[in-house]
Formats: C-alpha cells, structure tokens, sequence
C-alpha cells in the first residue's frame, strides 16, 4: 500500500496549477448517458474516481476515449446493461449518479447502494424520494436500488429536497431533463459543480434555468444530442494550495483558478491572517502576514457558505494560529477523524459532538499516520508540510481519488514529499 513521506519544514514558493474539479466531472461523465450521441469533455482531472466513474459508464456498454490526458469522448449509443454494480460503487459514492440518466433515458435503473468516504452516513433516500416525486417506482432488493418508469418515461413535477443534497439535485436535474413536463427543484444544492452541470446539459438541448440558486426549473424535452463542454477548476484543490502556501509560510501563484467558487474560503482565510491577492480572475498570489495566523471560528455549511470539503484542511492551518479557534462540522457526522492524527503531531485538539476546539499555536512533530478519507488526507499532508522532522501518511488511497498529481505538483513548489511504493513502502514502516 503506498505512502507519503514528508520532511517539513520547508516554505512553498512558486506557481502552482488547479486542475479540473473532480466533483464537477463525475455528473457530466453521467450525464454522458443522457443522450446516443458523442460528449466531449475537456479538463477532466486524471484521478481515481474519474478512472472509476468512466470504467462503469464502460461496464454499462458506453464507449470512453481518451483522445488527450484530459480529454474524454463518450459515446453512449448502446448501453448493454443497466445496473451500476456493487464492486464499482463501493469505492465510489458518485456512481449513484449513473441512477438519473438510466432511468430518464431508458425507464429503468439498478444502482447498488454506495460507498466512498467513510465520513458518516450519506443516504440516498433524497434521491429515491425524488424520483418517486417524478413517477418512478423505487425499491431495494438485496442492497440494489431497483427504479423504473412505469411509463416508459419519468413525468415532470415538483420536487422539494427536505435537506440541501448536492447528488441529488445533480441526479434529479439529468433525470428531469428527459422527463416529460416541467419540473421544479426546491432547496436546490448551490455549488458551482451544480451550475458547471447544468451549462452541459444546456448544449445537449436540455432546458434549464436557474442552476445555482435554491430553486431550478427543467423544461422536459424529448431527446438530447452531442455537446462539447470544458470542465470548471477544482475549488477544493484550489483552497488546499492556499492553506499550503499559509501553513509552511510561503508564497504561491495559484493558476488556472476561479477565486470566485470559493469567496467564503478566502474571506475566511484573509481573516485568519492570509494575504490572498487576485492577480486575474484566473490567478491568485497567496502568502501568509509577517505577523502569523490569527484563530478564526469556522461553521460548515452548504454554499455558498465554508464547504465541509474544505474543514480538515482548515483544521490543520489553525493548528498554527495564534489562539482557541472552534470548527462545527454541520453537514456530516464523523468527519473528525483526521483530528486523533493531528493530535498525534502535537496538535492540540478537543472534540465534542459536532465541535472542536483547536489551541493553537503547537509545534507539530513529524509521526506516523492514517488518512480516513479524501480531505482528511490532505490535511495531513498540509500538518507534514508544516512539521519538523518526517511524516510517515498511509493510505494515501485516498488523496488519490481527487487530487491530480499531488507529489508532483508540491515538489514543483519546493515541498520534500515522496510517493513510497511497495518495499519502500513496507521499509518504511519498520
């Protein structure tokens, strides 16, 4: 199993490119099912859920090139099959939504329940209830989501989400663009990756307004066609290269960005301390104040509020700020684990309930330590950056689902990070 192996200490400097947003082509490869015809999609991060996400949409007969790096033509002219199966979703929670464009296009769709990070329940009920809403019967057989049209085709109508839910308000906005009649989507999810999905769906005839604000209408249409579509920037990739440049006091140019996915992030940051200057509206200069960090309370909220994607990293850049700063995780539940690890470096970290107080400043120590999940991952990395001594992260696994090339990129800047593989991976731990 791979690992990452950090010497700290060492201020990052230089430029640093985004890649594409992950959580933004997940949906338009799904959404790829929609239509017989080629979608074409440009900046697609090569990470392992985008390798996930396009060897289902092959299990399900789909056609996937990769003409370039990050460039997929996907032709969907003679899906086979119509079941996401268990071995695929398991290790990817958005392979749910391959549910709403199979059942829009062809009346019928099994999904087995999903997987992905192990940051507390996420059920898919939401987007059960919808689909039911849009006149399809659902039910679950053996761990198998089993939903279908009863007449052929899901039939428009309002759909009010009774909790903000990002993939499912992406599944029912695909399933709806098929459906016949209008549909309109209540307490809508507001990310970027939403607005990002529904621009796709636009040029593939789809009839959308108002992705990005909390009510969505989608004007069913009979078919839709090919389309050729440029994914937006990674926010989160975006804000954990900020909270790097911070963390080991250094100096970033961050390119190929968009500061405005993510102004609840940066505002936060300049007010722990972080100089964050818009070069462009594609580049940002970051660097940390000569006076250090300052504790700033953080909540986590659905956008256009702090994103909870973004909470583990914060958790590590407050462990260098000056003062008690207290983060509330309120979208998922278990999604402190990352907390014991830090506290394994020094960290000074105090958990209750849905809380932690975070005392800072601590002098982190390099450790050996295990990532939980994606953005536990980076916060790790983040704390090794800043660290003295070496910092020994397993299961990198998991970084490796949404961040593009990440050693690659951090030893570009000046970071002394390496991959270990096999034996030196295993020497490693001895």
């Amino acid at each position: 199993m791979d690992k990452f192996l950090i010497k700290g200490g060492k201020p990052l400097k230089g430029k640093i490119e985004i890649s594409g947003a992950k959580n933004s082509a997940l949906p338009c490869l799904a959404a790829a099912l929609l239509t017989p015809e080629t979608v074409i999609l440009h900046n697609v991060p090569y990470v392992k859920d985008l390798i996930t996400q396009r060897r289902l949409l092959e299990d399900l007969g789909a056609t996937a090139l990769t003409p370039e790096l990050r460039t997929h033509k996907i032709t969907a002219a003679h899906i086979e099959r119509f079941e996401a199966p268990y071995e695929l979703v398991k290790t990817m929670r958005a392979s749910v939504l391959a549910l709403g464009p199979l059942l829009a296009r062809f009346g019928q769709a099994k999904v087995s329940l999903p997987g992905g990070c192990a940051i507390g329940t996420r059920p898919i009920d939401l987007h059960l209830k919808a689909f039911e809403q849009l006149g399809a019967t659902v039910s679950l057989e053996a761990g198998v989501v089993v939903a279908r049209a009863p007449q052929g085709r899901l039939v428009g109508s309002d759909v009010g989400f009774e909790k903000v839910t990002v993939t499912g308000t992406e599944n029912v906005m695909m399933a709806a663009s098929l459906a016949s009649g209008r549909t309109t989507i209540h307490n809508a999810a507001q990310e970027p990756e939403i607005e990002d999905l529904a621009d796709l769906l636009n040029k593939m005839g789809a009839r959308i307004k108002g992705a990005g604000t909390a009510t969505i209408e989608i004007e069913g249409v009979e078919a839709l066609g090919a389309a050729e579509h440029t994914i937006i920037p990674d926010r989160i990739e975006t804000g954990t290269f900020i909270v790097a440049a911070a963390i080991t006091g250094g100096e970033l140019e961050i390119k190929n960005c968009n500061p405005k996915h993510l102004s609840a992030v940066i505002e936060k940051l300049r007010a722990a301390g972080v100089e964050i200057e818009e070069l462009n509206p594609t580049t940002l200069h970051v660097k940390c104040r000569p006076d250090g960090l300052t504790a700033k309370d953080v909540t986590t909220e659905p956008h256009p509020l702090f994103p909870t994607d973004m909470q583990a990293q914060y958790m590590a850049l407050m462990t260098q700020a000056e003062g008690v700063s207290t983060i509330t995780e309120t979208i998922f539940e278990n999604r402190f684990m990352h907390a014991s690890e830090l506290i394994r470096m020094g960290a000074k970290i105090e958990i209750a309930g849905n809380t932690a107080h975070v005392h800072g400043k601590t002098r982190l120590s390099g450790a050996p330590v295990l990532a939980s999940d994606l953005r536990a991952s980076a916060s790790l990395v983040l704390a090794g950056l800043a660290a003295d001594g070496e910092t020994l992260i397993d299961r990198v696994y998991h970084i490796d689902r949404g961040y593009e090339n990440i050693v690659k990129k951090l030893e570009k800047v000046g970071a002394d990070i390496r991959r270990l593989t096999g034996n030196m991976a295993l020497a490693a731990e001895e």
